[in-house]
């Protein structure tokens, strides 16, 4: 694999534990900055919806730029959004950071898989594509705990200062390790939109979207699920979590390696099996063991989804890559807000934790269901060109 993808990853990393990092430091971000739990919530909120609508902006407008420019740029913005983060005096110049920081998240991750499948052999692009995002998944075994530990000791603000180091070593990275020249489709604004007809792209989106779904109504509440259903002890709780890191890391990269085999049925595959784990994890939450077996499973299995969804979005989308791929970062981010959501409401509506990877089971039947759909119209319809 060319050392061009390890600068990916590093920029991956960077912005993976910019995104997470504020899960772990909420109690503490409303209090210095004097708003509720709630309120601080809202600044994961605004982020992901920054991604959502922000994004394909972004990718449509530098869809003529050198990509190498273009990622170094975004790299740029995402060193000064989390640099505003860390010097915001108030919550409102806060959420602002968050957002700008959020523009340049999806249209780096979309550009970036596009980038990266490009830099190797085509029968080798969703590993490509998986190594990146392994920086992604990174930060959520390193990146996030050693955030969380900066900000107890050093406060929240020192937190983003730290990611802004890692950010600008990510910035250098790139600026020496990616190729001068990259190939490029040359932009065209029209035939970046035109994708959004293609029906296997939709379908590819919403797959995306309600993997995420599964993935994060079950995991926004991995914590109480252990303590309060499985008996687990708190302080069981950060390794345990570690461990669910590794099967992150894992899975993405047992997903690249399918996806360059037989991409859609590794994907129905996959969604099946993440389906059935989540329904045995509802019986066995009550046993420790199972419980730690069957989350290591199952954190393996939804990640390994992720390459197989992008790799899936860059060969649909062969009339706007760069777009298409950007919109499956806010299909997941809205995936992110929606798995949440869900898991709120129930437990507001009286339902029982154990009753969450239930819905995630079902979730994922949904996605599932999608994903066949998909499978049918694969290689069935003729690419979209610009008109």
């Amino acid at each position: 694999m060319p050392m061009a993808l390890l600068a990916l990853a590093a920029a991956a990393f960077a912005i993976g534990t910019s995104e997470f990092v504020v899960m772990g430091l909420l109690p503490e971000m409303a209090l210095d900055l004097g708003v509720t739990l709630s309120q601080a919530g809202l600044l994961v909120t605004g982020y992901a919806l920054g991604v959502v609508v922000g994004a394909p902006v972004f990718a449509v407008a530098t869809a003529r730029l050198p990509r190498k420019a273009t990622l170094v740029a975004l790299a740029c913005l995402f060193v000064l959004g989390n640099l505003l983060c860390a010097l915001a005096p108030d919550y409102r110049l806060l959420m602002a950071a968050r957002v700008i920081t959020a523009l340049a998240h999806g249209t780096f991750f979309g550009i970036g898989s596009v980038v990266a499948a490009g830099l190797v052999a085509p029968q080798r692009r969703s590993q490509a594509i998986a190594l990146m995002f392994t920086g992604l998944t990174l930060a959520n075994v390193l990146g996030v705990p050693m955030g969380r530990i900066i900000g107890e000791h050093f406060g929240w603000r020192m937190t983003f200062a730290a990611i802004v180091v890692i950010a600008l070593a990510a910035v250098a990275a790139l600026v020496l390790l990616l190729p001068r020249r990259i190939e490029m489709q040359k932009g065209n604004i029209l035939r970046e939109f035109t994708v959004l007809a293609d029906r296997r792209v939709l379908l590819a989106l919403a797959t995306s979207a309600l993997a995420s779904a599964s993935l994060f109504c079950v995991f926004t509440f991995i914590a109480p699920l252990l303590t309060q259903v499985s008996g687990f002890a708190e302080s069981a709780v950060a390794p345990i979590l570690l461990l669910l890191g590794i099967g992150l890391t894992i899975g993405s990269t047992v997903g690249g390696r399918l996806g360059d085999h037989r991409l859609m049925r590794s994907l129905l595959g996959v969604l099946g099996l993440n389906a059935l784990v989540l329904g045995l994890l509802h019986y066995a939450l009550p046993m420790k063991v199972p419980t730690v077996v069957l989350l290591l499973l199952w954190a393996t299995l939804s990640f390994a989804v992720v390459p197989l969804l992008q790799t899936l979005i860059v060969q649909q989308a062969s009339a706007a890559p760069n777009l298409a791929s950007t919109l499956n970062q806010g299909a997941f981010n809205l995936g992110n807000a929606a798995g949440a959501w869900i898991g709120s409401g129930m437990l507001a509506a009286g339902a029982p934790l154990a009753g969450l990877p239930w819905a995630g089971a079902a979730i994922t039947l949904g996605a599932l269901a999608l994903a066949a759909w998909s499978s049918r119209l694969v290689g069935t319809e003729p690419a979209l060109q610009a008109a």
